[in-house]
């Protein structure tokens, strides 16, 4: 995956962030101005709680009012207590949808995201890592639209505000005083928090490891105990785990030394200033209230200066998490639609490939100028060895990736010239590997149509075979299968994975290996079920065994992504090439199997 760091600055880097969440936020701009005014006002309820406090203590210090205007104060100073939480509250309940949709659409933004990233992606990704990345990443958006907008800015507000009362009550010394603190306490909490987030990075980078290694090894259980290597896995994880544990000691030590730092600076403050608002009271400068106001609003600032330092450090480690998911949103896609891409019409769907080279990496070569033709409603087969390239030509047809050169129709357009939805909505795809998900058989099945009815579920089981299974489930169609459907037999995976096609109903249909997990009693019995499927339909078989492309209108034969013998089942054999050797060896195969 590219890293979203270049040649900026952390700071440049983190404006960057801030400014790519600004599209959400700009969404929900009314919600957000009222939570706003609402923290305003509660701030402000708060500044006012030691001003009261100092009138309530002066106010008892004079036997005159010690009846009437204390019980007024008191009033006021409960009033204010409680308005301070009422306006905050009523900040949280406003706030709250604004803050959990922008999550919910970033978070959405990045998994649509993956979904249209190329099969070239998806083959070097690691599951686990970007599971841990988008996770991080998600939960990190909301709590940093919280510290930005409700706690920085407010906070430096309530700052202001505090040291403006400070220099209207009493002389510049304390504003001084309280200025250099505040100043010494950022700098010092900024510095080191820059210094300790390599801790922070590092400490990700385990996890996701940690994170890839445990779904890595747990998705391929059955290998793991068929090789006997529990202990193994458990090492490799483990090995993680220690890369983790150490990175997570040094960033928890790190926190140690900015906390105590904080602490001195904010009571070096503290101190210098109640000593002086002390002798202030002993030579009558200032009243017992007003020291008490002092007091209560140094105490009111530590709080915000703790907060700001904390939520200085959670910020910082917010746009960490965020930059690998926002990482994932900067891969460039490598198949999409061009500008004038258009839907596939309906009508006929022959398939031409013209002259069509690709490979996968510079020095592999997998096709070299194949040239062939589906005509509409035939069956043409692709065989030949295992690495030959047959599974390409699947893959280009569906547009996973792009030709170097040459160029792949589809009802006699260029399929790069087509929308992708429309495109790929034409073809079904009947795969040599049947992946399902973790859940129940009707869904599997009606993977093929999302919407399908329980009555076309059951027709689709019917014609792909699968009835026999259906009947000895306890469950039926609500039978889980399992992750990657590892409680059925990889023939019933691929009959599901006909099921599928049938349900689609696609007009073109591409049987990519489609009975490589079936024995030969059940060949027999699917086979039928996909010559009815591909009846009418422009049918490409890509097939290793030749046994099930015979009754195909044409075969090609390709051998090192070369086509090299195409023509009728009958004409191959007469010529006696390479389609003949292949014959023979796979029926001299069998026959060692009937034996």
């Amino acid at each position: 995956m590219r890293p979203l760091r270049t040649e900026m600055s952390d700071e440049n880097i983190d404006l960057r962030l801030i400014k790519r969440l600004l599209p959400y936020l700009w969404k929900h701009r009314i919600r957000i101005a009222i939570a706003l005014i609402a923290l305003i006002f509660a701030k402000l309820a708060n500044v006012l709680v030691p001003v009261a406090l100092k009138n309530i203590v002066d106010a008892l210090d004079d036997p005159s009012e010690l009846l009437v205007v204390p019980l007024g104060l008191l009033l006021a100073y409960g009033a204010l207590r409680f308005s301070t939480t009422l306006f905050q509250e009523l900040r949280n309940a406003v706030f709250a949808r604004a803050a959990q949709r922008t999550t919910r659409q970033l978070t959405l933004d990045v998994f649509k995201h993956l979904h249209e990233l190329s099969m070239r992606f998806h083959l070097d990704r690691q599951t686990g890592g970007v599971s841990r990345d988008l996770e991080r990443g998600s939960q990190s958006v909301s709590r940093l639209l919280n510290y930005l907008t409700f706690s920085v800015i407010p906070t430096l507000f309530e700052l202001l505000v505090v040291c403006g009362i400070l220099f209207m009550s009493f002389e510049v010394s304390f504003v001084l005083i309280t200025i250099t603190t505040i100043v010494v306490y950022g700098v010092y909490t900024i510095k080191v928090t820059q210094w300790r987030l390599k801790y922070r990075i590092e400490m990700n980078k385990a996890d996701s490891a940690a994170n890839t290694a445990a779904i890595d090894s747990l998705l391929n259980y059955e290998t793991v105990k068929y090789f006997g290597n529990e202990v193994y896995e458990f090492d490799r994880y483990n090995s993680h785990l220690m890369e983790w544990e150490a990175e997570s000691v040094k960033s928890q030590l790190s926190l140690a030394l900015l906390n105590v730092g904080q602490g001195v600076i904010v009571a070096g403050g503290l101190i210098a200033l109640m000593i002086m608002a002390a002798s202030s009271v002993a030579s009558g400068a200032i009243t017992i209230g007003e020291f008490v106001m002092l007091n209560a609003f140094m105490i009111q600032l530590v709080i915000p200066l703790n907060f700001l330092g904390t939520i200085f450090r959670e910020i910082k480690h917010c746009l960490v998490d965020m930059a690998r998911m926002f990482g994932i949103l900067d891969e460039a896609l490598e198949i999409e639609d061009g500008p004038d891409a258009k839907p596939l019409e309906s009508g006929e769907y022959p398939i031409v490939f013209d002259k069509v080279s690709f490979s996968y990496r510079p020095d592999r070569q997998i096709l070299h100028e194949v040239s062939f033709e589906v005509p509409a409603g035939k069956r043409v087969a692709v065989v030949g060895p295992s690495g030959s390239g047959k599974s390409t030509i699947a893959r280009l047809l569906f547009r996973f990736y792009q030709p170097d050169s040459g160029a792949v129709f589809i009802g006699g357009e260029p399929i790069d010239q087509l929308q992708l939805k429309s495109l790929r909505g034409a073809i079904g795809v009947v795969p040599q590997d049947c992946v399902l998900f973790n859940d129940t058989l009707a869904y599997n099945v009606a993977y093929g149509r999302p919407g399908a009815g329980e009555a076309e579920v059951l027709k689709a089981i019917d014609r792909a075979n699968l009835s026999g299974l259906l009947a000895r489930l306890p469950d039926g169609l609500k039978t889980q299968v399992g992750e990657r459907g590892l409680k059925l037999s990889g023939g019933e995976k691929q009959r599901v994975a006909i099921a599928r096609a049938i349900i689609k109903d696609p007009p073109v249909l591409i049987l990519d290996e489609a009975t490589s997990s079936l024995d030969s009693i059940s060949e027999q019995a699917i086979q039928s079920a996909l010559d009815s499927v591909s009846r009418r339909r422009t049918t490409l078989v890509i097939a290793h065994r030749l046994s099930t492309v015979i009754d195909a209108d044409k075969i090609y034969v390709l051998d090192a992504g070369k086509i090299v013998e195409s023509g009728a089942h009958e004409d191959l054999l007469a010529a006696r090439g390479q389609y003949h050797q292949l014959w023979k060896i796979q029926q001299e195969q069998a026959e060692k199997v009937t034996e």
